[in-house]
């Protein structure tokens, strides 16, 4: 799955810290998601949709 989380964060000037305290999840976790390896769960996709005013789908996309 390919996604632009890393751009939204940087756009908000977030570390991954950060973001991931606001989704209430492990850096480790924001740091998969961004390089792909992690498909984050429905309700994370949401918190994170709500985090960065965006829809899930114009942040994630289905890839290689």
């Amino acid at each position: 799955m390919q996604n632009i989380i890393r751009e939204l964060r940087h756009e908000r000037g977030l570390s991954q810290e950060d973001l991931a305290r606001a989704a209430g999840v492990s850096r480790q976790t924001i740091i998969s998601i961004e390089k792909g390896r992690y498909a984050p769960s429905l309700a994370l996709a949401f918190t994170l949709a709500a985090i960065f005013e965006s829809s899930i789908e114009s942040m994630f996309t289905p890839g290689d």
